[in-house]
């Protein structure tokens, strides 16, 4: 089949794809840790049945601490390459109620576009591999894998660390990984970097109780100026981040546009960014270190006292290539040698998830620069993420030869985790048009006796 036929087919198949989204979109699949319940089911058997109507062989996974996972296989013909196709059914939970315009498990069209909870993050990139399969009547030119998850959003659980201990299950030439999209609407991106994550927990206890400021203030250790100061060391004038060791270069292809990035993180007006040298190395490829979290007193009913105890979480972002842990341990040397007014703090690792930068030369990307560009329009660009998806690196591990593409249904301003969430109804008829035909031009690149021409 041309690119043109299945593109063709892909339009003709849109309103039952859409009808199938809105329905994933009503099951209020919230990801909890340490619940599975009756929503994550749900959602759970109704993309197994999607997949098993596209013509996948689907099959279940459980593993301890995380919900059922969709696997299964279409056999691929003889000397043609397997592609996995990974995604997730689980979403974040809808927050105020009040910022939203419509019920966020109600979907909702509007300007185009789908407003709900999970439309973009990600159940629309779920049904576009759906779409795919079904654009080639559940036989496409390569096999297929699959890894549909249900608890991304809070870690992935035992998947996290699962693949490299059951590679076979996971085996493929190719991954498509369905949890990303266009760095902004009409621009086709493949995604070929994400920042690895690192948590660390700080805190100093200094008095037994609070003491009066008056009376001890000035020579009494003050565990919050401790905290204050040493949180102080890890950024530079210039708000660059000052731990050694480290890992940051410069982004070698196109960032996202300054206007955009303040657009996307409303940042008021007047005020200026922090950091110095390209914005991709400053969110892509180079370190952040952002306070999360912080136990302090709180101003309402504050009480002039110097304060006995106080504790701070960090989030490190870690480059695509660096080892989280190693960064991390970077990040807890610090800290500990910075012993503020001779204060010692308590510096404690917490959860880490390394990067994932992928090999951009083989097949699988010269068929999806094609793919990409042919259905948008206009030529794919490569870009980074400065989030993390945690199953990439395991299945990177597991499979290390294998050609990893983040690609998706969704933009740079589709509000994921935020009120509103919304999905252009364009750039999802066109990412699924886009891996039906990659489906097409991967296979096209191999020989009969399975190897790349």
């Amino acid at each position: 089949m041309e690119g043109r036929d299945v593109a063709t087919r892909v339009r003709d198949l849109m309103p039952e794809l859409r009808r199938d989204l809105e329905a994933l979109v009503r099951i209020p699949s919230v990801s909890v840790p340490g619940q599975i319940d009756q929503p994550l089911l749900d959602a759970f058997e109704l993309t197994s049945r999607l997949f098993a109507d596209a013509g996948v062989a689907v099959d279940r996974l459980d593993l301890p601490d995380t919900a059922p996972v969709v696997t299964g296989e279409i056999p691929a013909p003889p000397g043609a390459p397997t592609v996995l196709l990974y995604s997730h059914y689980d979403v974040v939970p809808a927050g105020d109620l009040s910022q939203w315009s419509s019920p966020p498990f109600e979907p909702t069209e509007r300007d185009g576009a789908l407003v709900g909870r999970g439309v973009a993050d990600t159940k629309s990139n779920v049904i576009a591999h759906v779409g795919a399969l079904r654009a080639w009547g559940g036989r496409p030119p390569v096999g297929i894998k699959l890894c549909i998850e249900g608890y991304e959003e809070i870690g992935s659980g035992a998947l996290g660390t699962y693949p490299p201990t059951d590679p076979g299950r996971f085996q493929a030439d190719a991954l498509i990984i369905g949890d990303m999209g266009s760095i902004r609407p009409g621009q086709p991106t493949l995604t070929t970097a994400l920042r690895g994550m690192a948590n660390v927990t700080v805190e100093t206890r200094t008095l037994a109780s609070g003491k009066h400021s008056g009376l001890y203030g000035g020579a009494a250790p003050d565990a919050l100026l401790a905290l204050l100061k040493a949180l102080a060391s890890l950024h530079d004038d210039a708000g660059d981040v000052a731990v050694a060791g480290l890992r940051r270069n410069e982004w070698a292809g196109p960032a996202q546009p300054e206007a955009d990035f303040r657009e996307l993180g409303t940042i008021l007006d007047g005020m200026p960014l922090i950091g110095t040298g390209g914005l991709g190395s400053r969110v892509w490829s180079g370190p952040a270190i952002t306070v999360t979290g912080i136990d302090v007193p709180s101003v309402d009913g504050a009480v002039n006292a110097v304060s006995p105890y106080a504790r701070a979480l960090l989030n490190v972002r870690v480059h695509p290539e660096q080892d989280a842990v190693e960064a991390q341990t970077a990040v807890i040397e610090h800290l500990r040698a910075q012993r503020p007014y001779g204060i010692e703090l308590d510096v404690r690792p917490g959860a880490t998830g390394n990067g994932f930068a992928a090999k951009t030369d083989g097949p699988a990307y010269t068929a999806a620069r094609e793919a990409w560009s042919e259905a948008w329009g206009r030529d794919a660009i490569l870009a980074g993420s400065g989030g993390s998806i945690p199953i990439v690196s395991a299945l990177a591990q597991a499979l290390p030869q294998a050609e990893a593409l983040l690609v998706g249904t969704t933009d740079g301003f589709a509000n994921i985790h935020g009120p509103d969430e919304r999905l252009l109804l364009d750039e999802f008829e066109r990412a699924t048009i886009a891996e039906a035909d990659f489906l097409g031009r991967y296979a096209a690149a191999f020989t009969g006796d399975g190897s790349a021409r």
